[in-house]
């Protein structure tokens, strides 16, 4: 298309040009082949300014089309992403998430659309199809339709991944109880031996409290004030769902394609833990405050030598005896 290509021609495009590119190219898009089409939004998907009406038109093409578009440009506002992601289906939004970045607003958009998703099908609702072109259940629709939800949770939890990655690499932990390497690596390391009681002195070490805390964190056998402990102190992810794994066998235990382990770490509130184990080690050092060190006594209660007592007794005659005087002198 010769308006495509002379519009990828101009390197800094002004506002009255996007707009003109915008109200032709939509008709002479309907007007073309698919393989005109094809070339067009494949020439598209390269170029860096892309007017928001032709995106979003472009996005809303079947994903045959559209798929490249969508995983292409950078020029793409989060907008439409957004309003492609909710408008055509999971096909465009794995599309969109097949990108290289995406913002965290679009990435809290598509869970959010996932998980209506997976809410919609668990709830037995039925798509918004006419009667007449409902077709009649049968074996190859029951697969068809497993291997779509089968597809969309393997999206979910790209998608949470992609979060998690974005999300949770905050390396601004100023103000806030942070493992040293060295305390991670002896954590991680005590977890690999499964040695529960050299654990529990480095996590003391870790949370500056006394071992009976980290004690009573481990008896939790469900593995949850572990978790909340590990996330508090900002340890790496992975290594956390590792000294879960280890300490408590029945973490490993899959779910889908990730671990229970992984899933309590994932559904951990890292402000929420924070806040649960400062009221633990507030508690501990009510509970534990160290002994203070005994009073010193002071010199004056230190019993007197007979030296010191003798001379004592000297000062005290002399006091009286000057006393005396002064008296006699004035009668």
């Amino acid at each position: 298309m010769a308006t495509v290509s002379s519009f990828e021609g101009i390197a800094y495009p002004s506002k009255s040009q996007l707009r003109q590119f915008a109200e032709l190219f939509t008709p002479l898009f309907q007007a073309s082949t698919d393989e005109a089409k094809r070339q067009a939004v494949a020439a598209l998907s390269q170029c860096p300014h892309v007017p928001p009406a032709v995106a979003l038109f472009i996005g809303s093409q079947p994903i045959e089309i559209a798929a490249p578009f969508l995983a292409g440009p950078q020029a793409i506002d989060d907008e439409v992403l957004i309003t492609i992601a909710r408008t055509q289906g999971a096909a465009h939004a794995r599309a969109i998430v097949s990108r290289d970045s995406l913002s965290p607003k679009v990435i809290d958009a598509l869970v959010g659309i996932n998980q209506a998703e997976l809410r919609r099908v668990a709830a037995g609702e039925p798509e918004m199809e006419s009667p007449a072109m409902t077709p009649a259940p049968s074996p190859a629709r029951d697969e068809a339709e497993a291997l779509r939800l089968a597809n969309e949770e393997t999206l979910r939890r790209r998608i949470k991944q992609i979060a998690h990655q974005l999300a949770e690499h905050d390396d601004d932990r100023l103000g806030l109880r942070s493992l040293s390497d060295v305390q991670s690596a002896l954590l991680v390391r005590f977890a690999r031996l499964r040695d529960a009681t050299q654990f529990s002195v480095a996590l003391a070490d870790a949370l500056s409290t006394s071992r009976w805390l980290a004690d009573r964190v481990m008896l939790d056998l469900s593995g949850q004030q572990l978790a909340a402990t590990l996330t508090s102190l900002g340890m790496d992810f992975l290594d956390a769902v590792f000294v879960l794994e280890r300490f408590y066998p029945h973490l490993v235990e899959l779910q889908g394609e990730v671990s229970r382990a992984w899933l309590l770490m994932e559904a951990a509130d890292p402000a929420e833990c924070e806040a649960r184990v400062e009221a633990w080690r507030r508690a501990d050092n009510y509970t534990y405050r160290p002994a203070e060190p005994a009073e010193q006594p002071s010199p004056s209660t230190i019993a007197a030598t007979p030296e010191q007592q003798n001379l004592s007794r000297q000062a005290s005659v002399v006091r009286r005896m000057r006393a005396n005087s002064r008296l006699f002198g004035r009668r």
